[in-house]
């Protein structure tokens, strides 16, 4: 079962003190590029697999999705979900990931918001939403990059010129890895890309648009700390079809 970290009081009150837990998607530095992935949403029937408070939910309802399933494990994630208004077209579902079952040729949209470095068989969770499309349908999803999960820590570096560096730790070691993030003791699944994407494959989709996601140059001119983020990527974006 998913260690459902999100539902720990500690990692909960931190998460909902994080700019996108606040502004919802305009709070997500990578959206505008993850949007950019996503079809027309008039008339589709989409799922959101680890919907957290539903933000996408409602944005894929208002851009003229004619149904939205958010799912997640977290009673807490949804309970905030619940409260929001504009729930009209939504369904709210609790499941865990690892165990999953959609019903087959259901959705048009198939959306995830780093979610997927949390889940151990990820093979399967390929399989339920490859068999939950229809023909044509689209699964876009972001996840850590696999380099920004595979730091020793501490996580900066500095070299002999004053430059900081990002070490990396066993990146060829897959696995699950510890960290502590809001709270101790957090797990998330550490794959390598071609992993990831060779499963995407094996699975049956056809990979249309592989992102390592970096800051533009406008947001760094307006959130200046975000230069950090060109030392390494952050995220990964991806866009397959069934």
């Amino acid at each position: 079962m998913t260690q459902n970290i999100y539902d720990n009081p500690e990692f909960f009150a931190g998460y909902s003190q994080l700019e996108r837990s606040k502004t919802g998607l305009a709070g997500m530095a990578e959206w505008p590029a993850l949007r950019a992935l996503l079809p027309d949403m008039k008339n589709k029937h989409v799922v959101d697999l680890g919907c957290g408070y539903g933000w996408f939910c409602r944005w894929a309802l208002n851009a003229g999705a004619r149904d939205v399933l958010g799912i997640d494990v977290s009673e807490k994630m949804l309970a905030r979900a619940l409260n929001e208004p504009g729930q009209d077209g939504i369904t709210y579902q609790r499941s865990d990931l690892e165990t999953l079952m959609l019903p087959e040729a259901a959705f048009d949209v198939a959306y995830s918001s780093l979610v997927v470095h949390y889940v151990e068989n990820l093979e399967r969770l390929f399989n339920v939403i490859h068999r939950a499309l229809l023909p044509g349908g689209s699964f876009v999803f972001s996840t850590e990059h696999p380099i920004y999960m595979a730091p020793r820590r501490p996580e900066w570096q500095i070299d002999q010129e004053g430059r900081k560096t990002w070490p990396l730790d066993s990146y060829l070691i897959e696995g699950p890895r510890s960290t502590n993030w809001l709270a101790p003791g957090v797990i998330k699944q550490h794959r390598m890309m071609g992993t990831m994407l060779n499963l995407l494959i094996r699975t049956g989709f056809v990979v249309r648009h592989v992102e390592e996601w970096r800051p533009s140059d406008q947001q760094i001119v307006e959130r200046p700390e975000f230069a950090e983020e060109l030392e390494r990527p952050m995220f990964l974006l991806v866009a397959v079809t069934r």
